[in-house]
């Protein structure tokens, strides 16, 4: 093929939206992008297919738009998936009192509400919700650590998670520098009372995603928050997941198995933390945020720094957070989807799978399994659960579930497709049987 041969940029824009659901301008973007790359590959000897690159192009891009799923696969809190199945909050079309005082007429508070309900909720003396955990923790040490102050952490809670996100790095763009204190595995009492009156600030981190076990040795939460007060320095206690309450009140017969381990956000602060970061979207089982509850002087140092306002939510996120916080407040957390799931018995769910393959007529067989928590919480944690085992070809079959409309995504274990039903949610079931039954 030779340069004169390729199409021009309209025609071959014009054959992509007549063949694929995408607009006109991100399929002009699209052809001047793949004739580029082909004028460059006739340069160098290589034959290329502009139109057939086009449209791989078009339905990796068009693959991407965000859509509904169904999560068959047994991880509750599945990061790729959107983590907890709860929605953004709805707020009708149109105005809201974002920022808006109805009594004065004049301007109001940003999530007032909101804040307020959070602090009664988990007895902190004042709340502040932001985009994520990470800018939660951002905010945090900008703000208490200081422009150019120290910050103390253990080595052993020098994090990275998903994404490659690390806390040195996130700590240096605060500002704070970073102090590492005792060993990987032991940190002991006195480690941190000796540096405590060299630095601005201790940082606690919790290790939601992974477990240092045999020999160790770890300062608690309580242990810290005296050190500090003694020294007359904020501590920061990033729990992470974002359990809100060990006890789990809301749910019957008290906390599961699983949580064992796990801190809660009301106990931290009881035990002194000055302040008590979270996250919105894990076990909380909200909408993705980043909740700080604390002292009311800590709390307002961080509302009052500039990198707040970057990290602030929308009015969407608030409404959906404050009808999470108010289920939890009128003791109706057990509702709330990640614990109607996380907690639904075995034989409810062995009942659900045995509907679903006699309805979809699926050559399958039920076997015990288990679920994860998901999201880095709780590590090593798993829930029994049975689960749905397909005799089909597992890469065929797994492509059958996932071309569904709605995809669903099931997981792919010791060579066969496993359909999880722990993560899918009871009104998806029929959803579930169907794209079974176009196998």
């Amino acid at each position: 093929m030779d340069v004169a041969d390729l199409p021009a940029v309209d025609s071959l824009a014009r054959e992509l939206t007549d063949s694929f659901d995408i607009d006109h301008p991100v399929a002009v973007a699209i052809a001047r992008d793949v004739l580029a790359d082909a004028r460059a590959g006739i340069a160098e000897g290589r034959v290329l297919d502009p139109v057939e690159d086009a449209r791989r192009r078009v339905a990796r891009l068009t693959g991407s738009r965000l859509r509904r799923v169904v999560n068959a696969t047994g991880v509750l809190l599945h990061t790729n998936l959107g983590r907890a199945p709860y929605g953004t909050g709805e707020v009708a079309p149109g105005y809201s009192t974002l920022e808006f005082d109805l009594a004065s007429g004049g301007r109001g508070g940003r999530g007032e509400y909101l804040h307020k309900l959070i602090a009664a909720t988990t007895g902190g003396e004042a709340a502040l919700a932001v985009n994520n955990n990470a800018g939660a923790l951002l905010l945090s040490l900008a703000a208490l650590g200081g422009a150019g102050g120290e910050v103390a952490v253990s080595r052993g809670e020098l994090i990275e998670i998903g994404g490659s996100f690390r806390l040195p790095d996130l700590m240096a763009a605060s500002g704070a520098s970073l102090v590492e204190v005792g060993t990987t595995n032991r940190t002991r009492h006195s480690d941190i009372a000796n540096v405590v009156g060299e630095v601005d600030a201790l940082l606690k981190v919790h290790p939601s995603n992974y477990r240092v076990e045999g020999f160790t040795e770890e300062v608690g939460f309580a242990a810290m928050a005296e050190i500090a007060r003694q020294a007359g320095k904020p501590f920061i206690a990033d729990l992470g997941s974002g359990l809100l309450d060990i006890r789990t009140p809301w749910l019957e017969g008290g906390p599961p198995g699983w949580l064992e381990g796990e801190p809660g956000a009301r106990q931290t602060l009881a035990e002194g933390a000055d302040v008590v970061l979270f996250s919105g979207d894990k076990l909380l089982g909200g909408p993705q945020a980043g909740i700080a509850v604390g002292t009311e002087v800590a709390i307002r140092a961080m509302a009052s720094h500039p990198v707040a306002r970057a990290l602030r939510i929308d009015d969407r996120t608030i409404a959906s957070l404050t009808t999470l916080f108010e289920q939890y407040a009128a003791g109706r957390g057990g509702e709330i989807p990640f614990w109607a799931m996380a907690t639904t018995p075995y034989e409810l769910i062995e009942a659900r799978a045995a509907t679903i393959i006699e309805q979809s007529k699926v050559s399958a067989e039920i076997i015990e399994g288990s679920a994860l928590p998901g999201a880095g919480s709780v590590p090593g944690h798993a829930i029994p659960t049975p689960v749905i085992r397909l005799a089909a070809d597992p890469e065929a079959s797994w492509r059958a579930l996932a071309d569904h409309d709605p995809p669903v995504i099931a997981s792919r274990r010791e060579g066969a497709v496993q359909v999880n039903l722990r993560s899918v949610l009871p009104d998806e079931d029929s959803i579930v049987g169907a794209a079974l039954a176009g196998i």
